[in-house]
């Protein structure tokens, strides 16, 4: 998907020249690069994600915008889970684990509270989001 991928890049483009931050849209949103291989091909792939932070950890969320399917990163950090993440102008590596049970209630609850755009995401996908944690190695 083409657009897609013009898309991802201008918001990669200006995080990186802007030491994190974006405008627009995202402009009070916390973001991250999420560095990710193909569960199939394993090509390199860069995806901008909300962020949240949990202790020395951040938690990502699968919630594709509210489509009915996961996003493609997710499928891939589950094959892969060494990750690299890209928050503001540190770069470090990460272990990618699918938060479960009470930990991504936690997680997920806190994220909706404070960015209502993701329960609105939850509810049009008709779908349980997952909630994704990237330990710091």
């Amino acid at each position: 998907m083409p657009e897609r991928n013009e898309w991802n890049r201008r918001i990669i483009d200006e995080f990186r020249a802007n030491g994190g931050r974006v405008g627009g849209m995202f402009a009070d949103t916390p973001l991250l690069l999420l560095h990710h291989r193909g569960a199939k091909t394993g090509v390199e792939r860069v995806n901008p994600l909300a962020y949240q932070r949990i202790g020395e950890s951040v938690a990502v969320f699968a919630s594709a915008g509210g489509q009915p399917t996961n996003p493609d990163w997710f499928h891939n950090v589950v094959a892969n889970p060494d990750v690299t993440v890209e928050l503001g102008t540190d770069e470090y590596g990460a272990k990618a684990r699918v938060a479960t049970g009470e930990e991504r209630e936690r997680i997920w609850s806190a994220q909706k509270a404070a960015r209502p755009a993701f329960a609105e995401y939850e509810q049009k996908a008709g779908r349980e989001i997952p909630v994704v944690v990237l330990d710091r190695l």
